[in-house]
């Protein structure tokens, strides 16, 4: 596996992004004693979502100073992406994480994830952030295997939406260095 960053000559590797994922359960935040956890509800029938398509413009994170790509490859063949940018608070924060399915669970995920921590720590950042839905359980399950706490809950971000995605509560989790 090669994990390289983005580059206008990589662009047109992108693709397969929006490719389902399995929805099995959801977690369920707590916060007691100014600390958050969780616990896990499985659904009985397990569902595929997918994100609608996005209109991405990936060349305003090649060379930038504040954001970046990292593009993985398997045999040369694109494999996954990871999207990070510096936010205010010293933590870079992961705007998309991406693993085209048929190299889900090969650790893709991970070795993105791997760069992205050398990256923000050579960009002097104090951590790294993101933000998934509650009932993104296998998500959920992964960033918690990398190392990132529960940090906070939103009720409200998308309420707005049609369904299922209405149905959703937005997590956020974070990694200290």
């Amino acid at each position: 596996m090669e994990i390289v960053e983005i580059s206008k000559d990589k662009i047109n590797d992108i693709k397969g992004l929006n490719e389902p994922f399995e929805i099995i359960g959801k977690i369920k935040p707590l916060f007691v004693n100014d600390e958050w956890s969780y616990t896990e509800e499985l659904f009985d029938d397990s569902r595929w979502q997918s994100y609608p398509d996005e209109d991405n413009d990936y060349s305003e994170y090649v060379d930038s100073p504040y954001k970046t790509a990292f593009l993985a490859y398997v045999d040369d063949v694109f494999a996954g992406i990871i999207i990070v940018r510096k936010d205010w608070n010293k933590y870079a924060f992961i705007e998309d994480i991406s693993v085209v399915k048929k190299y889900r669970g090969k650790g893709v995920g991970t070795a993105l994830m791997q760069k992205t921590i050398e990256w923000a720590k050579t960009e002097e950042m104090d951590g790294l952030a993101l933000e998934t839905q509650d009932n993104n359980l296998l998500a959920c399950r992964f960033y918690s295997k990398c190392g990132f706490k529960l940090g906070a809950v939103n009720t409200m971000l998308y309420k707005n939406l049609e369904k299922p995605f209405c149905d959703a509560t937005a997590v956020y989790w974070y990694m200290k260095f």
